[in-house]
Parts: C-alpha cells; sequence; structure tokens
C-alpha cells in the first residue's frame, strides 16, 4: 500500500508533542514523551465505540470493526494520495 510517509511521520511527531513535558536536567529543559497514547484521546475513542476498554493491564487495545472501518479510512484520508 503507498502513502505519503512524511504525513505519517508527521502524524507521530505531534501525537509525541501533544503527551510531551519538560524536565530539567541540569541547567537545560529537556522535552519528553510518552510513547504510548494520551489517556484522554483512547478515552475519547472508547466512548465513541471504536476501541474497546483502554483501561486494562494489556499493553494493546482492540479495535471495534466500526473502529477498524474509521482507521482505514482516516488513513487513506490523511496518508494517500
Amino acid at each position: 500500500m503507498d502513502y505519503d510517509e512524511e504525513k505519517m511521520d508527521d502524524a507521530v511527531l505531534v501525537l509525541l508533542w501533544r503527551n510531551a513535558f519538560g524536565e530539567a536536567v541540569g541547567d537545560m529543559r529537556v522535552w519528553r514523551a510518552w510513547k504510548g497514547m494520551p489517556w484522554e484521546a483512547t478515552d475519547c475513542l472508547y466512548e465513541k465505540g471504536l476501541i474497546a476498554d483502554p483501561k486494562s493491564k494489556a499493553k494493546s487495545v482492540a479495535l471495534t470493526e466500526e473502529g477498524l472501518r474509521a482507521a482505514e479510512d482516516a488513513f487513506r484520508r490523511l496518508f494517500q494520495s
């Protein structure tokens, strides 16, 4: 499947930025980001019925059938030429 890798990289970078927090390291400020998704975002997707309940100890979450279709549609809309 062909897609715009630059747009995908930008989308991942935006997600990292959305999770970013600053911390002091010596006399510098370093910005770090959690590698997972923001809880607010996964909670919202759950409320919309697109994923299973994200509140578990599992490191993954199941997409619903509707969520799978919505994800594929968004991918095509955002990243394919």
